[in-house]
């Protein structure tokens, strides 16, 4: 694209005055644009540092709110700027106002949608102990799910969890499905089965859980030393290399390497304390404590 020029002489010298918002021909005068918006910030920065800080003039936008936060409230102090209570004329037209505000916030099926989901979201994550990045990203995710018309058919509470141990997994946390199926209140096969469709419709790749994650939750659990932890971490690396960890639930795995690990550091505990901090049966460490003792030829009497 060429220079801007002037309508009546074609001068391209022309000369902006922010002040008066115009834009003058430097020429023959002629006012080429007037009433024009300064769409740059309201303030001044004099390093990096600075317009880092003032690059954003309000409340960062939060996927786990319905509207973003972008939205103004109506408190219910029913008291004015002093601190002095209001009339009871007034108190009845503040009610009406936020009545009718909160209607025509959640006004669509899909608004109403995402303030359900949203709480309950919320709600899991808080229990699980998850932080608000993950509670964030989760918040988006399931978003997309909703944008994408994934969620039609199905129940609201399954979706939410799906959609936080895709998370979890996707950022490395151990967080098992029978504890999310727990608090969410939703069968376990149900969870699973909508993880694995919404993982298929979105084309995401979640990686494998690694059991070497639930390590330290384990120990932590039984009141383990950190000998029995770095323990248990290398008897499941050895493992991973010799390719014995694929196909077989992780917590399963890792409930195994700490019963092992336990009774080589002279911290033994049993397998019914293990499965119960693990969340399988004592079978289940049985299988995999036999597998593990088997293939890395361990000496250890149980």
């Amino acid at each position: 694209m060429g220079k801007e020029k002037c309508p009546e002489c074609g001068n391209e010298k022309l000369i902006r005055d922010y002040e008066r918002g115009e834009v003058v021909c430097g020429s023959c005068g002629f006012v080429v644009a007037e009433n024009m918006f300064d769409s740059g910030p309201e303030w001044r920065a004099f390093d990096s540092e600075q317009r880092e800080k003032r690059a954003r003039g309000g409340a960062p936008i939060k996927f786990t709110r319905p509207n973003k936060g972008l939205v103004t409230e109506i408190d219910q102090y029913n008291r004015d700027i002093r601190g002095v209570k209001i009339s009871s004329k007034k108190q009845a037209q503040f009610y009406r106002m936020r009545k009718w505000h909160k209607r025509a916030s959640v006004s669509t099926s899909m608004e109403r949608n995402l303030a359900i989901a949203l709480s309950e979201l919320s709600r899991i994550a808080s229990y699980l102990g998850l932080s608000e990045s993950l509670q964030e990203s989760s918040a988006l995710l399931y978003r997309k799910t909703v944008e994408k018309g994934l969620i039609r058919g199905r129940l609201i509470e399954s979706v939410v969890a799906a959609i936080i141990y895709a998370t979890c997994r996707d950022y490395g946390i151990p967080r098992t499905l029978d504890e999310i199926a727990d608090i969410a209140g939703v069968e376990k096969k149900e969870i699973g089965r909508t993880y694995r469709f919404v993982m298929h419709e979105l084309g995401m790749k979640v990686p494998l859980t690694d059991p070497r994650e639930y390590i330290a939750r384990f120990v932590a659990a039984l009141k383990l030393s950190g000998k029995v932890q770095e323990l248990a971490v290398k008897l499941l690396q050895k493992a991973i290399a010799k390719g014995l960890v694929s196909g077989r639930g992780p917590t399963g795995v890792a409930a195994a390497a700490v019963y092992i690990a336990s009774a080589m550091v002279g911290e033994r505990r049993t397998q019914k304390e293990v499965a119960e901090v693990a969340g399988v049966t004592e079978v289940t460490i049985r299988n995999r404590y036999r597998e593990l003792k088997d293939e890395l030829g361990l000496k250890v009497d149980l």
